[in-house]
């Protein structure tokens, strides 16, 4: 019987650039600290700024020998080498980073101008190529060698990386620049760089704007501020003039909810510099992308009129970013292109607004839909246009459940360390997922110090909601009071189904987790290492002289001692750890359901253990743990994730009733680690 074959739905290139886009902010956004401290400093001590000091800013002599200065450095060394090791870090964690930062040294020296481009390139190619190379050779290396071969390979790949980018890429991307830059040179001589406004605008809307600014732009900008101490090139996206003027005119004429919930935006917009905030008005009537144009029109062209411009990016695009960041020489032009952009772009809209017929009222909640749809996740600023309780999860009855813009692809387990009840939780519903028929959504664990705002949906304990809330605004977040059990989880599941399978495409989901899970879903989380992986290192971490058949503990706090005390006779941690153990049960209590308890310490911990390992021990009575009976507590201490592998062992033992049951029956530890061994295998 002839087979159908159901054509993939293809993406469209928007989303391709906005994936594009959303790849260099990425490497970009992490550092716009650095750019800032850079620019402050070249504000203040270049030799035309408002404090010159030669040896800071870098002009005179001191002692017969010029002045070095920390401008050139830092715009020379530490911009692209950040950029290079966050680049490489998106693609392959800490390795990746470290290799790409080698590559981008290459680039950097190769070269007579700022390597930004050429470190965008670099550090993604040496995370990739890295993570290649690595799984050649993933589980084949013998024990007690990870390190050599590891070290070693990254050692040698990134030598060979910095070759290729000192010979290779630094001309390539040198002649870019150079043409790149007579490119803007000639738009500047005849006066036709406004015309950039007709492309650069609609781009925001679209959310393509970051594949060029922080492509095109940045990289440009920062070289010309270089060599004139300032560029126009840093406001040519960044003016909250054409916005502030959209949202004025929906203040005056607009109507219903967009009237209303203009004054705020506008606030939020100008202030804050989250320019989305005004996209959903655009996209109820898009004929106001002529005001914005217009804006962003007059805007360049007083900036090119008067000679204005910034000495670094302006990021966010606040007005008390732009003005930190001003010229020393600009301020009155870079002011006078806020306030006549803002001006043409309000009697633009106007306009628009008073001569067609349009309902605000019932279209603003579409077009927030629409634009979130078009930024691929859900916007942190929405709730301001739509009301702070509106959700898709709350109509349908899943409490905390935010509005998705596309398929889940990556859930996060966080706690306080990232290091125990996270990682059995994600272990758990990651075998659920699977089972449900969704192997590519990738589910890993965390600490809460360690989130960003990467993820579709984040898991934590009914006590930590809030503290994870603030560094993941965009995600989805359920709370559970236990991680083995939770009926969340059958929720979490619908929604991966839901996402996943309704009108939605693999390909079109541009939400945080961009990232597929490479590895099968039983495996170690992502980033694990070699140990992890293998059933050698997991015997290294569960020893048997760290499982005890029946404690002698009759308390939490005893049990938790004994537990950490295994674990301090192994060389594992030393007595500050066990301390924090019990610090982290005062602030929320690592019960897991299923009679098992994992005692761990907190994250700022970590300076307390030497090497990871797990310990185990039964209570077969039973003791109270706050109001729960528990009968297994497994210490838990680790190292780089080594210990995750043993980790979703156990969590599927306490998963499955019937070998819970046989482990209450165990009569010998050799029992429990073949127990936790037919697991593993």
């Amino acid at each position: 019987m002839a087979t159908e074959t159901v054509a993939k739905p293809r993406t469209s290139a928007r989303v391709h650039v906005q994936k594009f886009g959303t790849f260099l902010s990425g490497m970009i956004m992490p550092n716009i600290g650095a750019f800032i401290a850079w620019g402050l400093i070249t504000a203040l001590f270049i030799e035309k700024g408002w404090l010159p000091v030669p040896q800071l800013g870098g002009f005179g002599e001191t002692g017969g020998k010029p002045n070095i200065g920390l401008v050139g450095p830092m715009i020379t060394y530490l911009l692209p080498l950040l950029i290079g090791y966050t680049g490489g870090k998106n693609v392959y964690d800490v390795r990746g980073g470290v290799v790409g930062a080698i590559g981008t040294m290459g680039v950097i020296v190769g070269a007579g101008i700022p390597m930004f481009i050429g470190a965008m390139i670099m550090g993604p190619l040496g995370g990739w190529t890295m993570k290649k190379i690595d799984m050649l050779w993933d589980g084949k290396i013998r024990p007690g060698f990870e390190m050599l071969v590891n070290n070693f390979s990254a050692g040698i790949w990134g030598a060979l990386l910095a070759m290729l980018g000192f010979f290779g890429i630094s001309p390539l991307v040198t002649a870019f620049s150079t043409a790149a830059g007579n490119v803007v040179q000639f738009l500047v001589n005849n006066g036709l760089l406004p015309l950039t406004s007709i492309f650069i605008e609609p781009a925001k809307v679209l959310f393509l704007n970051n594949a060029i600014n922080h492509g095109v732009l940045t990289p440009l900008g920062v070289q010309q501020s270089l060599d004139q101490g300032k560029s126009i090139l840093f406001l040519l996206e960044a003016n909250p003039g054409p916005g502030l003027g959209i949202l004025l005119a929906y203040m005056f004429f607009g109507r219903g909810a967009a009237k209303a919930s203009a004054p705020g935006a506008a606030i939020i917009h100008f202030l804050g510099g989250i320019h989305e905030i005004y996209f959903p008005y655009v996209l109820m009537r898009p004929l106001l992308i002529l005001a914005a144009i217009a804006g962003g029109m007059t805007g360049i062209a007083t900036l090119a009129v008067t000679g204005a411009g910034l000495v670094a990016p302006a990021a966010p695009g606040s007005i008390l970013a732009v003005l930190a960041q001003t010229s020393r020489d600009s301020y009155l032009g870079v002011i006078l292109s806020v306030l006549l952009a803002t001006t043409a772009s309000f009697l633009v809209a106007s306009v628009i607004m008073k001569t067609t017929k349009h309902s605000d009222e019932a279209d603003l909640g579409d077009a927030t839909a629409r634009m979130e749809a078009m930024k691929g996740k859900k916007s942190s600023v929405s709730s301001t246009l739509t009301g702070a309780g509106a959700s898709a999860g709350a109509a349908s009855g899943r409490g905390g459940v935010g509005v998705l813009a596309g398929p889940v692809r990556n859930i996060v387990f966080a706690c306080d360390a990232g290091m125990g009840s996270s990682a059995m939780g994600a272990s758990v519903l990651r075998n659920k997922i699977k089972a449900a028929g969704f192997p590519d959504v990738k589910v890993t664990n965390a600490s809460i110090a360690n989130l960003s705002d990467t993820y579709d949906v984040v898991v934590t304990h009914q006590d930590l909601t809030e503290r994870a809330k603030p560094a993941t605004s965009s995600a989805v977040h359920y709370s559970v009071d236990n991680f083995m059990s939770s009926p969340r989880y059958e929720e979490i599941v619908d929604l991966v189904r839901e996402s996943n399978t309704e009108g939605g495409t693999s390909d079109a989901g541009t939400t945080h987790g961009a990232h597929a899970a490479d590895a099968p879903v039983d495996a170690a989380p992502a980033g694990a290492g070699a140990a992890a992986a293998s059933t050698n290192g997991s015997s290294d971490i569960l020893a048997r002289e760290s499982v005890v058949m029946r404690g002698s503990a009759t308390s939490r706090d005893a049990a938790i001692d004994e537990a950490g005390r295994l674990l301090l006779a192994r060389g594992a941690v030393d007595e500050g750890y066990i301390a924090a153990m019990h610090e982290r049960e005062e602030s929320v209590s690592t019960y897991m359901g299923s009679f098992l308890a994992i005692p761990h310490g907190t994250n700022a911990a970590k300076d307390h253990i030497r090497k990871s390992a797990v310990s185990v021990i039964r209570y077969p009575e039973g003791i109270d743990w706050n109001g729960k009976q528990v009968k297994f507590v497994v210490g838990v201490a680790g190292i780089n994730n080594e210990h995750l592998h043993i980790l979703s062992s156990i969590a599927k033992v306490f998963t499955n009733k019937e070998q819970v049951a046989r482990l209450e029956a165990a009569t010998s530890e050799d029992e429990v680690l073949e127990l936790f061994g037919k697991v593993n295998a």
